[in-house]
């Protein structure tokens, strides 16, 4: 029970008060994302240079697991290299399948938070947005 209180609590504060809910002016990659099922839109904004995500922010409105998981994700990936965010994308997208170890779990840190959305089907779409827009972007470059 500690442990769902806890995750909770990650959400909920990221959800509150995040961190990287902003415009960022000098963002050289921009991308929509969008979850019809549910409206949930945001707008995810990087600076990367030199192969290094240097900043990220994220605009618009959706539920608070989307809004959340995009906060919790760039709090892991600024400062971090194109391929290490892609390769936590793909941590968090297994964890969300249900198919990573607990060490690759860990290894997610807060975005670890998430790990029960796999059994809630419906909230998926809401916990990938912002690491499918991620990726997306990121396989551009």
């Amino acid at each position: 029970m500690a442990n769902n209180t806890f995750y909770n609590e990650i959400l909920t504060d990221h959800n509150l008060h995040p961190y990287h809910k902003e415009r960022l002016s000098d963002a050289n990659l921009v991308l929509e994302g969008i979850n019809p099922s549910c409206g949930d839109d945001i707008i995810l904004q990087l600076k990367v240079e030199d192969g290094v995500i240097v900043d990220g922010t994220f605009e618009g409105d959706g539920c608070a697991i989307s809004q959340a998981s995009v906060d919790i994700m760039l709090d892991m990936v600024v400062g971090r290299t194109k391929e290490e965010a892609l390769r936590i994308a793909e941590l968090f997208h297994k964890m969300i399948e249900g198919s990573a170890g607990e060490e690759e779990i860990e290894e997610l840190e807060e975005a670890g938070a998430l790990r029960d959305i796999s059994h809630m089907p419906a909230r998926v779409k809401c916990a990938v947005l912002g690491w499918n827009t991620m990726k997306e972007m990121l396989e551009k470059v």
